[in-house]
């Protein structure tokens, strides 16, 4: 990704925040130590279709400033399964994808043991997610691997999208 891209996409991401009435700060410096959430799917495989949609709807300093959250990222395959590709993912109603992101991001950094232990928990969006050990909104998607740490905040691995 060239650098003028990379600006853009930032700069569209403070945007997104402010619009969604403060999901993500906007204007928090990025952690100083260690990769962030956006980093870290990055890096790992699998996950291009989820940087992707986060690139394109202006998510990327949401989950790179300095607040903690936990994410359930869903893998390729699982966009796959919903029809969204990493070639497609610009097709895709901004607003809707916006949405259905936010519902994948919960506040606060939460390791596995306490996700899977609770009835629900709140996402970005306002909505919840339903909890049963790691089955998520009653086989939506169910939890394959957790507690992918990053500078600000936890990643879990879903097999599905969650739809709000």
């Amino acid at each position: 990704m060239n650098a003028n891209r990379r600006t853009v996409l930032r700069g569209v991401g403070a945007g997104t925040a402010t619009l969604l009435g403060g999901v993500g700060a906007a204007a928090a410096k990025p952690p100083s130590q260690g990769d962030t959430i956006v980093d870290v799917a990055v890096a790992a495989d699998g996950f291009d279709v989820l940087v992707a949609a986060v690139q394109e709807v202006g998510l990327v300093d949401t989950l790179s400033g300095n607040r903690q959250l936990t994410v359930f990222a869903p893998t390729d395959e699982a966009f796959d399964a919903a029809g969204i590709t990493a070639d497609n993912v610009g097709d895709v109603d901004d607003e809707f994808l916006t949405d259905v992101l936010t519902y994948h991001v919960v506040p606060g950094r939460r390791k596995a043991n306490s996700i899977v232990n609770a009835d629900s928990v709140p996402t970005l969006n306002g909505a919840t997610v339903d909890v049963d050990g790691t089955v998520l909104n009653d086989g939506q998607a169910e939890i394959v691997e957790t507690n992918l740490e990053a500078s600000n905040g936890v990643i879990h691995v879903i097999d599905g999208v969650l739809l709000p």
